[in-house]
């Protein structure tokens, strides 16, 4: 029998990455508060540098096709830090979408197998935004 134990750095790591979620969250609830959306960001990209490791991070950033996302996102995170926080968390969506946009089809999957709100991702509107999403790009 196989076992799919995780590391402790992973658990960690997948901690911070939904703290930095909840923050991110909570400063867009509190009308773009931009310490919680940068304590967001902070806890965001820390937390995918401990479940991937720092070598991944590095090289799904700085990837060539993966640019215009990073940029987007850094840029986003500059202005949120220097005070325009709407206008960051706008450029900052861009960059996340671009930059996880060869993600769709896993999130379309594992949304579609959620218990109670799976059934609004089996709709047959819903998958065919991600069947058509789907081939704009190839996954790295």
């Amino acid at each position: 029998m196989v076992s799919f134990e995780t590391s402790d750095i992973k658990k960690i790591g997948l901690g911070l990455t939904g703290f930095g979620v909840i923050f991110t969250f909570i400063g867009v609830l509190f009308f773009f508060d931009k310490g919680f959306l940068a304590i967001g960001n902070i806890l965001f990209l820390s937390g995918v540098t401990l479940t991937i490791g720092i070598k991944s991070t590095l090289q799904f950033f700085m990837n060539r096709q993966n640019f215009k996302g990073s940029v987007s996102f850094g840029v986003g995170f500059f202005f949120v830090i220097t005070g325009w926080p709407v206008i960051g968390m706008i450029v900052e969506t861009y960059g996340f979408i671009v930059l996880f946009s060869g993600f769709w089809p896993t999130l379309s999957v594992f949304l579609q197998k959620l218990p109670v709100v799976g059934w609004v991702f089996r709709q047959s509107f819903v998958t065919s935004f991600f069947e058509r999403n789907r081939s704009k790009r190839v996954p790295v």
